[in-house]
């Protein structure tokens, strides 16, 4: 029986060790600096990364000239990533289910609130979700924003930056992002948006405000 709780699934940590395991099993040699480049991810927190995994003994580091680092998969950190895409994926599996009931729930009652276009904030693969649930209702989908993916598209628009949440009419904000919900929250409420008009699918925190939805149509 599954007895994680959402504390515990998934988290960026696991994900970003997952990659860099599975970028090294897939490529010899690679520095820091390598990736970084690949995997979109700043030195920084790369650094650490590393640091944990070499620790961990799933990964081992060679000098190579001129004064550089090179990192391995060890035998060890292959095993440790097929177990991490194991949990990821029954994580995900859960997470969908999750969102499929979580946004036709909250989908229903801003409906029976009156509510008529909402911006998801977000684009990652729960926005997906949630775009598939918001499809079986009458609620349109008046724009997508993400400061990470600015200028790509979703669903044949175009996603554009948090700040331009502010200029697109809308009656509530739904945050269709599970690792980043609290920090989409908390800038939208920075920004001066009514918390009321500002959803999460995933119900908790400081999100769960009943049906009390106050339009904040742009002005």
């Amino acid at each position: 029986m599954n007895t994680k709780t959402p504390a515990q699934t998934p988290d960026a940590g696991q994900y970003r060790s997952l990659q860099i395991l599975d970028e090294l099993s897939h490529n010899d040699a690679l520095t820091q600096r390598d990736l970084s480049s690949r995997l979109g991810i700043a030195l920084g927190l790369v650094n650490s990364y590393v640091k944990n995994l070499v620790a961990k003994g799933y990964i081992t580091v060679r000098a190579i000239p001129p004064k550089r680092y090179a990192y391995y998969l060890t035998p060890k950190g292959f095993t440790e990533k097929t177990r991490l895409a194991y949990d990821l994926l029954q994580d995900y599996t859960r997470i969908y289910r999750e969102a499929k009931s979580n946004y036709r729930k909250l989908f229903q009652e801003l409906e029976q609130a009156g509510v008529k276009r909402v911006v998801f904030a977000g684009a990652d693969e729960v926005a997906e979700f949630a775009y598939i649930t918001l499809q079986e209702t009458s609620l349109e989908l008046a724009g997508i924003v993400d400061d990470e993916k600015a200028g790509e598209s979703f669903i044949g628009r175009r996603i554009v930056p948090l700040a331009e949440a502010k200029t697109i009419a809308h009656d509530c904000i739904i945050i269709t992002s599970y690792l980043r919900q609290a920090a989409l929250y908390a800038f939208f409420v920075k920004q001066g948006f009514n918390e009321s008009g500002i959803r999460k699918g995933f119900p908790g925190g400081r999100a769960s405000h009943g049906n009390n939805v106050r339009s904040e149509t742009a002005r």
